[in-house]
């Protein structure tokens, strides 16, 4: 059996392990938490390395993907520079894969392409391709990097404004430390929802869930909501806040659906190529597996 292991920055509590078939090849997925212990992170990816088919980093890529062009993050880097045997990916490649296309996979599971008035992405500097896919189906779209990662109070309108800031702070931010970037979600820190207009306003909210559980309104009755990594609580969550419809980007296995990352992880260890994969071969094995999105109505 291979085996398929994502080391993540987040709370220990959202940790799984099961067995999945893929073409009746049996691999096992393991998530491990350290709860934003780096020296820990470090450590699990050091002993690990050599021993599994696959390592992934969770909770930080180590490079944001822009237009092609792959921009460091430092901090995150250094987790894993011990690592030299075991292939060690943090997903940014299957994410745009995956995310590019998730209303087109999606839509026989909707009737149809969905159509929205507006859109908020909270953070989106990691999720190029889910910003893409948005601007397609989305009249308007608030993107929320200023507002949620930097605390800076200001919506970004439109893809295209985006992408000229990032190309500016990109190759900044690449060298803050894991403390000034990680998202929410390593300490399981309380709701403390802000900027409500712009989540008002929207019926279609896309991107990270521990941005959305953490700064979202707690009445979000009657929207969309696009993301990944659920488990059962964070349904249930959703489900609380008056969420219509969720959509993951990847099935879900035994209530869970894993991050793009540790799914990265998992192509890869089924590849058996033993190294990162390019996108062309991403996607052709994304087309071998079946690998869809998942779609549930909460309240419908």
């Amino acid at each position: 059996m291979k085996r398929a292991v994502s080391v993540s920055l987040g709370s220990p509590s959202r940790d799984k392990k099961v067995v999945v078939t893929l073409k009746g090849q049996q691999i096992s997925i393991e998530r491990i938490g350290t709860g934003g212990d780096t020296r820990k992170a470090k450590q699990l990816f050091t002993e690990l390395d050599g021993h599994v088919d696959a390592l992934s980093l969770g909770g930080m890529d180590m490079y944001v993907r822009l237009d092609g062009r792959d921009y460091p993050i430092h901090a995150a880097i250094k987790l894993v520079k011990n690592v030299s045997k075991t292939p060690v990916i943090d997903g940014r490649i299957l994410k745009y894969v995956l995310e590019r296309q998730v209303f087109e996979k999606a839509a026989p599971l909707l009737g149809g392409m969905p159509h929205f008035r507006s859109a908020i992405i909270p953070t989106a500097v990691d999720r190029m391709g889910l910003a893409q896919s948005v601007s397609a189906v989305a009249d308007k779209v608030v993107i929320g990097d200023l507002m949620f990662t930097l605390g800076i109070p200001y919506p970004i309108w439109g893809i295209e404004r985006f992408k000229k800031l990032a190309r500016i702070l990109l190759p900044i931010i690449g060298f803050f430390p894991l403390s000034m970037i990680s998202p929410p979600g390593t300490k399981d820190e309380p709701p403390k929802p802000k900027h409500h207009r712009f989540w008002n306003e929207a019926d279609l909210i896309a991107g990270d869930l521990h941005y959305i559980r953490r700064y979202s309104p707690f009445d979000l009755a009657g929207k969309t909501v696009v993301t990944n990594t659920t488990t059962p609580e964070n349904i249930e969550m959703l489900k609380e806040r008056g969420v219509k419809r969720v959509i993951t980007t990847t099935p879900r296995y035994e209530g869970r659906s894993f991050g793009v990352n540790m799914m990265e992880a998992v192509l890869t260890a089924y590849s058996g190529k033993n190294r990162q994969l390019s996108e062309a071969e991403l996607e052709a094995l994304v087309e071998e597996i079946e690998l869809q999105p998942y779609v549930e109505e909460l309240n419908p």
